[in-house]
This record gives C-alpha cells, sequence and structure tokens, in this order.
C-alpha cells in the first residue's frame, strides 16, 4: 500500500497550517487578547527603551529663538526567543484496516488520526504559552522547571513594585490601597495610554477580598446585586480596577502541580495599551522556514525506521514581553 503520509496533504505547510487553525481551548490571557503575535524573522529581538524628556516650556519675548527639544537617552537589550519542541508518534495500528482501494477515503482517515494527535499537542502548547505570559505579567518569565528565562526587572534595571492589601485587618482602607496601585501604574506608563487597570487573583486573595469589611457591601451591591444570582469571578470592579479570580495550573515533567498565581497573591496591569505588551513569535528551525517571519506553531512528519510507524514534531518559539514593567503590581492579602 502507498504510504499516504508522501501526498503533498501531510507537507510541513500543510500541518503548520493545520495545528495553527485549531482552536485555543486554553488561555485566558489569550481570550483577553493582551499580549498580541508580533512576527519576527531572527531567533533574537532588541527591544528599545527610549526614556522621553518632558519639561515645562517658558515664555519668551517675540522673535527670541525657540527652546531646543531635548532627546531621551535610548537603551536597546536582546532577548533570545525560547525554542519549545514537543514529539508524538502516529503508530499502523491508529490507521489500522484503512484499505488502498479508496484513496480520498485512506487521506481522510489518516487526516482524522493526524488531527486529534495534533489537537492534542497544540494544547500542550497553548498552555505553555499561558505560563510564560503570565510569567510577562508578574515581570518574572519562568521555564516549565521554575527557573527563571527573563526577570524583567533585573533586565531594565527597575525596582518591583509590591502592595500589601492587608485583608485580614477589617479597618483596611481597601480603596485607598487600589488607588495607590492605579496611581503608580499611571506614573510608569511612560507616554502610553490605558483604558482600564485588571487585576488576576489567586482564589486566596479574591475570598478575602470580597470578603472584607470595606468590600463586602459594594460586592453585594455590584450590578443590581448580580452577585447573587451570578458567578463574579470572572470580573468585579471595585476602587477603579477589575479583580478576576484566576486558577490557572499545569503540570511540569517531573509530575509537580505549578499554580501560575502563588496563593494569596494578585498581580495587576493596565489594559487597553497600544505597545506595552507583546508576544514575539520566531521562525521554526526549519530549511523551509529560513529567513521567513514565525508563526505560533509548526508541525511536521517524517516516517520512522522500516515505516513503522510515522514521527510528528511540533515547535514554538513565542516569547511574551512587557515592554514597561514598572506598570506591573504585585498584590498581596
Amino acid at each position: 500500500m502507498q504510504n499516504p503520509f508522501n501526498n503533498p496533504a501531510f507537507s510541513m505547510a500543510a500541518l503548520t497550517a493545520a495545528i495553527n487553525l485549531l482552536p485555543n481551548r486554553y488561555g485566558r490571557l489569550e481570550s483577553l487578547g493582551l499580549m498580541p503575535v508580533k512576527p519576527v524573522r531572527l531567533r533574537q529581538i532588541l527591544v528599545e527603551e527610549r526614556n522621553g524628556v518632558l519639561n515645562l516650556l517658558p515664555t519668551l519675548p517675540p522673535g527670541a529663538p525657540g527652546t531646543v527639544g531635548k532627546r531621551g537617552k535610548r537603551t536597546v537589550r536582546s532577548f533570545v526567543v525560547p525554542h519549545i519542541p514537543h514529539d508524538d508518534v502516529v503508530l499502523p495500528e491508529e490507521v489500522q484496516g484503512i484499505r488502498a482501494f479508496g484513496t480520498e477515503t485512506e487521506l481522510e482517515t489518516v487526516a482524522g488520526v493526524l488531527a486529534g494527535h495534533l489537537e492534542t499537542m497544540r494544547n500542550k502548547h497553548a498552555i505553555t504559552l499561558e505560563h510564560l505570559r503570565m510569567g510577562a505579567l508578574k515581570g518574572v518569565i519562568l521555564d516549565a522547571d521554575g527557573s527563571v528565562l527573563y526577570d524583567l526587572y533585573r533586565e531594565f534595571e527597575i525596582p518591583a513594585k509590591t502592595v500589601a492589601f492587608e485583608l485580614a485587618n477589617e479597618k483596611t482602607n481597601v480603596k485607598g490601597k487600589c488607588l495607590e496601585v492605579l496611581g503608580h501604574i499611571e506614573d510608569n506608563l511612560k507616554g502610553e495610554f490605558m483604558n482600564g487597570v485588571h487585576c488576576l487573583c489567586s482564589p486566596e486573595f479574591f475570598t478575602a477580598l470580597t470578603g472584607h469589611a470595606k468590600v463586602v457591601e459594594a460586592y453585594l451591591r455590584w450590578q443590581d446585586g448580580a452577585v447573587l444570582i451570578a458567578d463574579m469571578r470572572r470580573g468585579f470592579s471595585y476602587g477603579g480596577m477589575t479583580f478576576e479570580e484566576y486558577r490557572g495550573q499545569a503540570t511540569d515533567a517531573e509530575g509537580n502541580v505549578r499554580r501560575f498565581i502563588a496563593a494569596g497573591e494578585a498581580h495587576a496591569f493596565p489594559t487597553g495599551t497600544v505597545d506595552t505588551f507583546a508576544t514575539y513569535v520566531a521562525p521554526a528551525d526549519f530549511n523551509e522556514s529560513v529567513n521567513t517571519l514565525g508563526q505560533p506553531l509548526y508541525a511536521k512528519q517524517e516516517p520512522r525506521k522500516f515505516e513503522r510507524g510515522t514521527d510528528l514534531h511540533t515547535q514554538s518559539n513565542p516569547l511574551p514581553m512587557c515592554h514597561r514593567p514598572g506598570v506591573l503590581v504585585k498584590l498581596k492579602a
């Protein structure tokens, strides 16, 4: 029987298009649209920081020369895009019983088997990307084993901001804490603009916040008592911020469950910005993808020795980035 995998329908371009068309069923940050994908041609990106200089302009008599504009200092930082490969195999048993009489039927069935594998592999890449993006929102991008890939605060040479909400104290001015967070973010936008501040909270932080004496009344009255009949964990506004419970977690290669947000913590960030967040995607290390713009995911297949199955290879090369780590604030209950 002719090997159906030799058909152009299973080429690198076709499989890459197929895996990118599969829906992403995991990722709150993906649904927020916070970090748009920006394809690049190289495996290394350069982030240019330009500190704008703003100063008051003095009044001068008519005919006097105008003041000369000052340029901000420019700093270029280099980041290597992480490479995330993942392999699987399609065994002959999975396509056993397909007869060679009808080529269309044969390809359709093999394509169905491949689609199942690609969907599983795509979901693993999706949760990995969610983990990297959450790291960018926290200012420290972590690998799957918990090691640090990039500490954005160290890279940009700025201190991390943490606000203790002291929710165990019923007399704490929670609204004042929110205004402190808002003020810090607004001061560090540095020429950017936003349309709001969102805060992803651990379940412990969200429970403590909505149960605090100064917040509970506003929480119960939120949108005419909608909290009494609906699940409000996906968004509750208080003090100019929108708080949302976030339960993202995944299992690493050692079987350890890693929570994306630690217990009792929350992370605030601006929304509606233009150039504060991005997800850079680099091209794969294939001959076909040299000097091309990167795609979110790549897929390729190759027959095994003695044609005892077909190896599937997928890879992603993403680097979520926050260009202004000063706008990121950690909250502690």
